[in-house]
């Protein structure tokens, strides 16, 4: 089985220091990374967002930078207009396919199977 993140779970682990690549594959899933998570990453950046989340974007790129060959990398243009929807529609196509996520909006949409973090360090799949 595989598990899709999004950007504010990444970040969200970042800035808790949990390693979610190493806590992932602990629960037995490979990692897929959307472009557009990449590109927002990116875009954190360049933003004029507060120091510590253009910080927590950076060090999240080098670590999925680190990690290469730990994840492959899909484009959602084809699921959907924004990265959001793009995650949802992938996840409902690709029924095996989990969502990490920490976006509320997110988490009601998909009927799937969720990882999130429990108790600010610990990563748990969710109905």
């Amino acid at each position: 089985m595989e598990v899709i993140l999004d950007t504010n779970f990444i970040m969200t682990c970042v800035k808790q220091k949990i390693d979610f690549f190493s806590d992932i594959e602990t629960l037995g899933f490979k990692i897929i990374i959307p472009k557009q998570v990449l590109n927002e990453l990116k875009l954190v950046i360049r933003s004029r967002k507060k120091h510590h989340f253009r910080q927590d974007a950076e060090l999240s790129l080098k670590i999925i930078e680190s990690e290469k060959g730990n994840w492959k990398t899909v484009d959602l243009k084809k699921y959907g207009k924004n990265t959001d929807t793009g995650i949802k529609n992938f996840a409902e196509v690709h029924e095996r396919v989990l969502v990490a996520t920490m976006d509320q909006e997110l988490k009601r949409k998909i009927k799937n199977n969720k990882i999130v973090i429990r108790g600010m360090r610990k990563l748990d799949v969710v109905k």
